[in-house]
């Protein structure tokens, strides 16, 4: 029975795709197996760089979306994803005008929207989940005109992200206090990773450590079921990537590597494929040319995330590149969830030893080009002789979307006792 309900503030929500919204979706997937129900506030989507209308499909009947109305005539207009340069300047300019973020044009009328749900609807708790920050801002407000509890979701963290732009020490003295009001009323802050809790725990001191709970990314056991019989093809090396790259990622260190050891060991030239699910920049097609890697790559474009995790299932190594410790990047735990070897090009840092704490990854420097070429050389000889390590399920257990949706549900619980 569901007896109490949540109401959860989301920007971003399918049908818009990528990883932003797996966690969100998720949670709101499997917060009834917990007796919350969940109501959405969220857009109607128009332009973006992709969507996945699949996912509407694990909304559950039970779970009520509300929308706020788009001014746009164009509905699921795909937009073109910008490259690095185009990216900065866009969010140097937007939050140089606009603070915390775009979104706070949509507040107003997300507050509205809000005050309909409430006066429809018994709402025990708020859970609001950003980027964008303007739903905090917006979570606070309700909170206080209609003394509801609220607890934030930070998916990045907000003041102290580095692809952040603060035009002015007032810009950036502006968005310390708009956090800051936001963590001393809410009930909680949920972070994803160790990192973001002490970056917060160091900024704010009248943060304690109980104030701050850590529920991290996870995989969705239930997406995999599908696909658990689908095997690599034995003839095929295959090494896969999923997802964006981000700002300032890159695949340029990877692909070089990839041209090093293919030079090295000419036998392997005809089996072993690179594969690239999801969209691509055209500067980084380039290095597929540059370094002579055309009949190696397989570029999918974007593809609905069923279709994602039948790509991680037909692969032998999946391949992760971050090059800070500010994000904590969904697929690693998508990538544990397929109980794939892993390639782990990451910085020293809470993922890199989350990667090694599988058993099944090695890692190296981002941007170390010869580490890389060892990593690739070593995962070849362990498919040749078929004994590729694989995490344990005790392991990737930890990381069940459902499991971690009850360790929301705790806290939602807690903060209606407090």
């Amino acid at each position: 029975m569901l007896d109490r309900t949540v109401l959860v503030i989301a920007y971003y929500f399918p049908p818009i795709g990528l990883s932003g919204v797996q966690r969100t979706l998720k949670f709101v997937k499997y917060l009834s197996n917990y007796g919350w129900k969940p109501i959405v506030l969220t857009t109607s989507p128009d332009a973006f760089y992709a969507f996945d209308e699949t996912l509407d499909e694990e909304i559950g009947d039970e779970t009520i979306v509300y929308r706020t109305e788009s001014k746009k005539k164009d509905k699921l207009k795909i937009t073109k994803f910008p490259n690095y340069f185009t990216q900065k300047i866009g969010r140097a300019l937007i939050q140089t005008f606009y603070q915390p973020d775009r979104a706070i044009k949509w507040k107003k009328q997300a507050i509205a929207l809000a005050e309909k749900i409430l006066f429809e609807h018994k709402v025990d708790m708020i859970f609001s989940t950003a980027p964008p920050f303007t739903d905090f801002l917006i979570a606070k407000e309700i909170s206080e005109r209609f003394k509801i509890p609220y607890l934030v979701d930070y998916r990045d963290i907000w003041v102290d992200n580095p692809f952040h732009f603060y035009a002015t020490p007032f810009h950036k003295s502006y968005a310390i206090n708009l956090e800051k009001n936001v963590l001393k009323t809410a009930n909680k802050a949920i972070v994803t990773t160790r990192h973001s809790k002490e970056t917060l725990l160091k900024r704010y001191s009248f943060l304690n450590h109980d104030d701050i709970v850590i529920i991290p990314h996870g995989f969705d056991s239930n997406d995999f079921l599908e696909y658990q019989d689908v095997k690599p093809d034995r003839n095929k090396f295959t090494i896969t990537h999923s997802g964006l790259f981000q700002d300032n990622r890159t695949p340029k260190y990877f692909l070089k590597a990839l041209a090093n050891f293919i030079k090295n060991n000419p036998q392997a030239k005809n089996q072993i494929e690179a594969r690239f699910i999801g969209i691509m920049r055209k500067g980084h097609l380039k290095y597929i040319k540059k370094f002579n890697l055309n009949e190696n790559v397989v570029i999918t474009g974007y593809v609905a995330h069923k279709s994602a995790i039948d790509h991680l299932m037909q692969s032998d190594i999946l391949w992760l590149m971050l090059d800070d410790n500010v994000r904590s990047p969904g697929k690693l735990f998508e990538y544990f969830g397929a109980r794939k070897p892993l390639i782990a090009c990451v910085p020293d840092g809470v993922i890199r030893k989350i990667a090694l704490d599988s058993k099944s990854a090695i890692v190296t420097d981002p941007k170390n080009i010869i580490e890389i070429e060892q990593a690739i050389a070593s995962m070849y000889k362990l498919w040749q002789s078929n004994t590729l390590p694989v995490p344990k399920f005790e392991f990737v257990e930890q990381y069940d979307r459902a499991k971690l949706t009850g360790e929301l549900a705790r806290e939602l619980s807690l903060g209606m006792d407090l």
